[in-house]
């Protein structure tokens, strides 16, 4: 019998030593999961810092339940002119450059995104999404297709996304990309023949909706860390520190059920969402009284610091497995040594690569700084929007050069329904409806890292794409 619950840790005190960001430190762009931001109470949100969506997994919100690789929608039978286009074959991530500026119809995309709303204000979606389409504009755009992108921001209610599901239909959009939105009015969307693809699922209903979406969520990530601990750490028993507040309670609810499926016994200890140095240790201590074989981190931020230093400071050698959030350039440089012995799941080691180039130019502009000054270790939340959007110009123009039109529905077709596709710039495998329970999840693996001593953050071998499918909580 596992144990789901440990013993209740109460803080005393809380405080804030520092501004949360939420880096992103990935050399291929992988699936990436809120998770991490899912953990915290408190909300920063700039272009280098991601904001806590707090949001509880509350299945009572109706979701249309279409299977999600629908391709019944009907496609715009007109062509896009790509006669003056590159036809060089287009696999290679790297090919963007070489691209001539696209000169057929143009192609209206909308995003749909949460922005302007405490705990759900994400403009660094909208922001790195329409620096992607400004890149494009000049490199291929969508298959030979200029992009326009319209943009609708929701408040975090059932009514503002259906009103943006509306703006969107009026405005005849092609394709909807959803960034962030908890009620994505998918009916609308389906009435009006507009295909749908997302960043990642939030809420239960998302992942039965007539939609796509590049990355799992939840789902997926706690699924890749049972994975991990039952086939690398050879994790027997595990014990978890979390915050109690509702998105984070919804996380762990995730990783324990992923944990049952891979037999591992597991004890929860919760505390407060900014701890005192104090409060830390405790947690630490608790969480690893009846010395278990792994620990797993659900913090963030302030207590990516907090736990990784509570760890160190209590002599505690039991290895630790987190999220990308704290393996932060921010968050490292912070702690330094302390975090030997920690590992994070959906990091790779960063490497000078031709898309990584490609990552800089892109973003450079939006950030006022030069191509070489781009930290790709410091990015938020928005780079997701980059790599949806990016993988789905990747796509438009393996199609176009297979002689087939590039639309809105053409496109959610093939990505529901090809196969050798990989995430923009050869990341995760694409594999659109491969877990029957999530029809919509498109992407299963990530890779993982860890820290060593001096500072380096390295892929660890044999997991560079740890399968979260087994174990799907």
């Amino acid at each position: 019998m596992s144990r789901k619950w440990g013993t209740m840790h109460t803080p005393t005190t809380r405080s804030s030593r520092r501004s949360g960001s939420r880096p992103w430190l990935v050399a291929t762009l992988v699936t990436i999961s809120l998770v991490a931001a899912a953990c915290s109470d408190d909300s920063a949100t700039t272009t280098s810092s991601g904001a806590d969506t707090t949001v509880a997994a509350d299945t009572t919100v109706a979701a249309d339940t279409t299977v999600a690789a629908d391709t019944t929608l009907p496609a715009d039978t007109v062509a896009p002119d790509t006669s003056t286009a590159d036809t060089t074959p287009l696999d290679p991530s790297s090919a963007f450059p070489s691209l001539a500026p696209p000169t057929g119809e143009e192609m209206v995309i909308g995003l749909v995104n949460s922005e302007g709303t405490p705990g759900l204000d994400f403009p660094e979606m909208r922001i790195d999404i329409q620096a992607s389409v400004d890149y494009l504009n000049q490199h291929g755009g969508m298959g030979g297709r200029p992009i326009k992108l319209e943009t609708c921001a929701t408040k975090a209610s059932p009514e503002s996304s259906q009103a943006c599901a509306q703006e969107m239909a009026g405005k005849n959009v092609e394709l909807v990309l959803i960034g962030l939105d908890l009620f994505p009015d998918y009916a609308t969307y389906t009435a009006a023949n507009i295909p749908v693809i997302g960043v990642l699922p939030i809420l239960s209903g998302d992942y039965t909706a007539n939609a796509l979406f590049l990355t799992g969520g939840n789902a997926t990530t706690t699924g890749a860390m049972a994975a991990v601990a039952k086939n690398h750490f050879g994790a027997k028993t595990v014990a978890i520190v979390s915050s109690d507040n509702p998105g984070a309670n919804g996380t762990e609810a995730s990783l324990t059920a992923a944990l049952d499926l891979a037999g591992i016994a597991h004890t929860t200890v919760k505390g407060g969402d900014n701890e005192t140095d104090a409060g830390y240790q405790g947690l630490m201590r608790e969480a690893t009284k009846d010395n278990p074989d792994l620990l797993f981190s659900l913090y963030s931020d302030d207590g990516c610091v907090g736990t990784i230093r509570g760890r160190a400071a209590m002599g505690i050698t039991i290895p630790v497995m987190t999220t990308a959030i704290c393996a932060g350039k921010s968050v490292l440089d912070e702690v330094g040594d302390d975090a030997v012995g920690w590992s994070f799941v959906g990091v790779s080691t960063q490497q000078d690569t031709p898309e990584l180039a490609i990552l800089q130019e892109i973003l450079a502009p939006a950030l006022g700084v030069a191509p070489e000054e781009v930290d790709s270790t410091a990015l938020g939340l928005g780079a997701l929007g980059l790599i949806m959007i990016m993988s789905l110009a990747k796509y438009s123009n393996m199609m176009a050069t297979e002689g087939d039109a590039v639309t809105g529905s053409s496109l959610f077709s093939y990505l529901g329904s090809a196969t050798g596709l990989t995430q923009w710039p050869g990341g995760a495998e694409i594999e659109c409806g491969a877990a029957p329970k999530y029809p919509t999840i498109c992407a299963f693996t990530f890779p993982v890292a860890e820290y060593t001593a001096g500072g380096k953050v390295l892929t660890i071998e044999g997991l560079e794409a740890v399968s979260a499918k087994e174990f799907l909580p």
